[in-house]
Formats: C-alpha cells, sequence, structure tokens
C-alpha cells in the first residue's frame, strides 16, 4: 500500500486557507492512484505530528504545498514528522531550488516516508503560473502573446534568501519561452517591490500573478491595494484596472490553479510513487475544468 500526504500551512485566521489543500487532495484521490490521501496542517487540524499515526500504508509520500525551500519545509515539517535522520542536504540542493527526495524512516510508526521538495521549486510550476495567467484573461477578447507582460509575486523576505529564489527561478523559465513580452519577479517585502509594479513594464497590459499557495490576507488585501487597484480592497477593484497608464489584470493565488494537483502528483512520481495514468488524467481533468470555464465566460 502506498499513501500520499499533503501537507500545508494553514491559518487560525483565514478559514480558507486549507481550501486549496482539500481540493487538490480531492482531485487526487479520485484518481485511485493511492491507496489513502490525507491532508495535513501546522496551523490547523489534522497536525503534521499526528498525521502519520493515521495512515495505514507502509510507504508515505510527503509533499510540502510551500512555494521555497526554506524553514517549515527543510526542519518543521521533518521535525513534527521525526524523520530519522534528516538533514537538508538529503535533498542535493545546493541552489536552493533543486530538492528531489529523501526516502527515511518514521521510527515511532515503522513506515518509510518518501519526504519531497516543495510544490513551489517543481519545473511544472511554470506550466501552472501560466495557466493561472491566462484565466484572468478568460472569456474577454485578448492575446496574452501581443504587448502582455507578467509580474510572478512572491511574499520575498530578507531572513530567508531562498524565498525569492522561487520567484525567479520560475520567472526566467517563464520568460526563455517567449510567451510574454516582459516577464518580471517583483516581491511584497524587497526589491523590486510590487508596489511599483508599473515602473517594471513597458508593455501596456499585465498580469499579476501571485505565487501563494491560497488566497488570504496578502493576495486580496495588501497586494491590490499596494499596486493601487484600489485604496480600500473592501470596496472591490476592477479587472483590469487602470494604474498610471497600464492595465492591470490581477490574478487570484496560484496555488488555487487546478492544475496544482498534477504539480503534487509529479512531486510523488519524481520520488518513485507508482500512479499510472493519473497525472495524464489529472491534466485532462484540469485542462477541461478550464476549457467549461472559459466558455462559460463567453
Amino acid at each position: 500500500m502506498q499513501a500520499l500526504v499533503i501537507v500545508a500551512h494553514g491559518s487560525h485566521l483565514n478559514p480558507d486557507s486549507s481550501t486549496p489543500t482539500f481540493d487538490h487532495a480531492d482531485t487526487i484521490r479520485e484518481t485511485g492512484a493511492f491507496d489513502e490521501v490525507r491532508e495535513a496542517f501546522w496551523k490547523e487540524e489534522p497536525h503534521f505530528r499526528e498525521v502519520l499515526r493515521t495512515v495505514e500504508s507502509d510507504e508515505v509520500y510527503v509533499v510540502p504545498l510551500f512555494i521555497s525551500e526554506g524553514y517549515f519545509t527543510e526542519q518543521v515539517i521533518p521535525r513534527e514528522l521525526r524523520l530519522d535522520g534528516w538533514d537538508v542536504s538529503e535533498w542535493d540542493s545546493e541552489d536552493g531550488v533543486s530538492a528531489t527526495h529523501a526516502s527515511l524512516e518514521a521510527g515511532d510508526v515503522e513506515k518509510t516516508i518518501h519526504y519531497c521538495g516543495p510544490v513551489g521549486t517543481h519545473d511544472a510550476m511554470s506550466d501552472v503560473i501560466a495557466e493561472r495567467a491566462e484565466s484572468v484573461t478568460a472569456g474577454r477578447d485578448v492575446d496574452l502573446s501581443e504587448d502582455f507582460g507578467l509580474a510572478v509575486v512572491g511574499h520575498g523576505t530578507e531572513r530567508n534568501e531562498n524565498s525569492a529564489k522561487a520567484i525567479y527561478y520560475h520567472a526566467d523559465r517563464i520568460r526563455e519561452r517567449g510567451r510574454f513580452d516582459e516577464v518580471q519577479a517583483v516581491f511584497m517585502d524587497e526589491d523590486p517591490e510590487v508596489d511599483d509594479v508599473t515602473e517594471f513594464f513597458e508593455t501596456e497590459d499585465i498580469v499579476v500573478v501571485p505565487l501563494f499557495i491560497a488566497d488570504g490576507f496578502h493576495t486580496q488585501e495588501d497586494i491590490p491595494e499596494d499596486m493601487g487597484l484600489t485604496d480600500d480592497y473592501r470596496t472591490g477593484y476592477d479587472i483590469p484596472a487602470e494604474v498610471d497608464g497600464h492595465r492591470i489584470w490581477y490574478s487570484g493565488a496560484v496555488g488555487t490553479e487546478a492544475l496544482m494537483a498534477d504539480v503534487v502528483l509529479e512531486r510523488a512520481v519524481d520520488a518513485g510513487a507508482e500512479v499510472g495514468d493519473a497525472v495524464e488524467r489529472v491534466r485532462k481533468a484540469t485542462r477541461a475544468d478550464r476549457a467549461d470555464s472559459s466558455a462559460a465566460g463567453d
């Protein structure tokens, strides 16, 4: 038997914080690729510390629904799961964006745990960001390949240099594809700041995608106000919104994109999980949902 455990931060203050985790778990559960699929959180129940005791399978794939390789993924989660012999070097990620997986024993439950790198540094996240950018213009008579820029927004923090690396990594990969005329990484808490997003683009239209797992205070309140979409998030704002001679197309958090389930699956597959054609089926299903949503908006 094999199990999948998706671990995320959660929140005592924002009841919607855990919604993407449960949604992606449900998508994967429906494929039947795993005998068991569980969710666990730092700030909600079920907690990291208890989740392995709820699993019967001997082989457990743990995928962190986090953006970067940092404090939570390198210290908190392994400690709370009580992974014997864990050391960050097991991930073989000297650049902060190349974490793979480590197979360890959780001695108190006698299970083999395949601890995967965070979803946020997986190459497939670039596809999810692009999908999210397309979703914000769905049903509109626009062509993203013509005079459109893309801003990928991260939290950023001077306390952890890896926090920004995932943002730059995906911005660079998307830029290389030539899908947008301009692609820039911007941040809330370090330079270049999202407050000045229009200063970094020559394109008239800018799609802004927050590389956050869930919609919450930062994505729904801070970023819209910081960019000048509105003076008060409670009054709402237009999409697109006119700011400093540019049109800003602001999306929701990338972690709410249905295709995120694919990234979770791919992390598990990279660690050795046998999932059959589940990856292809999830991609097909999520893109069908996107097509239906676009048709409904026409």
